[in-house]
């Protein structure tokens, strides 16, 4: 697998990498918090940290749903996280134009699922040189993002991180292939498990989307085994009145305890594969 760098960070293999934040930036104030707790949390753990949070979420089910500060007061708030805190920061762009603004901030341009096979979006992120985290969509296969990974590589980046966040399972469901993880690692690139969304209910309360966070931990420990090499989970410290993806965001008090059975699973599943046992 490549080794990326992300900010201050590497991911490899040494640990899984944790892509987390809340869905939105709701506030300045919300966001460093966060932010902090986050760090602390993952600093005590030893997991390498990469702080999200989007500062605009354009595909919302509702006309009316909030979105975001925008672009420009979203990468302000983001970059002061980065700043006094010292961690790396990702966020997601929904148009060409954007990928230059937000590449002065942020460590790691994201790529929305339902926009991956968008080539001029792709290309705008690649040239940047900042590392891609690609969503697969929840239309597509594994091997389908072989043409996406391809767009990115002719523009001349190959840091590139391919997501898996579920399909769509008849209407507002999605259920999660754990072999879309095994294929897309034969890319040679980490892969990362989107734990929260991959426990949506896509338009699953007719305005909004609705979720089952209670699905969240299961879901990243099979992911864990089956070999991601990153985490993503939006968290947030009251997920049922967040003003986004509430239904399927971890709370904030139930994250340390939550690692630390990712971690468990994480070695766990390293030591039997590094070493043979007799029976």
């Amino acid at each position: 697998m490549k080794n990326i760098s992300v900010g201050n960070i590497q991911v490899d293999n040494s640990m899984f990498t944790l892509i987390a934040g809340p869905c939105v930036i709701e506030s300045e104030e919300q966001v460093m918090n966060s932010a902090k707790r986050m760090k602390d949390i993952t600093g005590k753990l030893g997991i390498p940290f990469i702080f999200k949070s989007s500062f605009d979420k354009a595909n919302r089910t509702s006309v009316n749903s909030f979105r975001g500060p925008g672009l420009h007061e979203g990468l302000r708030i983001l970059k002061k996280v980065k700043n006094e805190l010292d961690v790396p920061v990702v966020t997601d762009i929904h148009e060409p134009y954007q990928a230059g603004f937000a590449a002065e901030v942020v460590d790691m341009l994201q790529i929305p699922a339902f926009l991956c096979r968008q080539t001029d979006l792709l290309i705008a992120a690649a040239q940047t040189g900042l590392p891609v985290n690609i969503k697969k969509a929840q239309f597509l296969s594994a091997r389908d993002m072989k043409n996406v990974v391809t767009k990115v590589l002719e523009s001349g980046n190959d840091n590139i991180l391919l997501t898996e966040r579920g399909n769509t399972f008849g209407y507002n469901n999605l259920v999660v292939d754990m072999t879309n993880l095994i294929e897309m690692k034969k890319y040679g690139y980490p892969v990362v498990f989107d734990a929260t969304h991959s426990v949506q209910k896509p338009g699953g309360n007719l305005t909004s989307t609705g979720g089952n966070r209670e699905y969240v931990e299961p879901l990243a420990k099979a992911a864990l085994a089956v070999g991601a090499d990153v985490l993503f989970m939006e968290v947030h410290e009251d997920p049922d009145n967040a003003m986004s993806d509430g239904p399927n965001m971890v709370k904030l008090d139930d994250v340390e305890v939550m690692l630390q059975k990712f971690i468990k699973v994480f070695k766990g599943v390293r030591d039997v594969e590094q070493h043979s046992y007799s029976i």
